[in-house]
């Protein structure tokens, strides 16, 4: 995960991503991303790190709202981190407090899957 300013364009901050990802998980090799990641960035990815970036695209026949394979993932995590009121706002002033913010949220929903109750 990368926190970035706003003004970095979402394929730009694609590869902060995965250059953080090269080298700590030998057995990946299947990226999922939505049409905003298309173009250039497929084909950099498979140079970079040899793995395939996979477009998950809407169909042109759907109408309203469809789910879309593997999207929906990216979507309910989203939903979880909003459950946490400083992550409901955009309250930190650092990219890097972001980050720690979003790592502590995760951390919690996960000690209390592991411990209920």
């Amino acid at each position: 995960m990368v926190v970035h300013p706003a003004d970095v364009q979402d394929r730009d901050g694609a590869k902060l991503v995965l250059k953080k990802l090269r080298g700590l998980y030998p057995r990946l090799k299947k990226i999922w991303a939505d049409g905003g990641y298309a173009g250039k960035l497929v084909a950099w990815t498979k140079s970079f790190g040899g793995w395939v970036l996979e477009i998950v695209k809407r169909s042109d026949a759907a109408v309203g709202f469809t789910v879309l394979p593997k999207r929906w993932i990216v979507e309910r995590t989203f939903g979880w981190l909003g459950r946490y009121r400083r992550m409901s706002k955009d309250y930190e002033s650092l990219t890097d407090s972001s980050e720690n913010m979003i790592y502590l949220a995760m951390i919690n929903l996960m000690v209390h899957r592991l411990q209920p109750g």
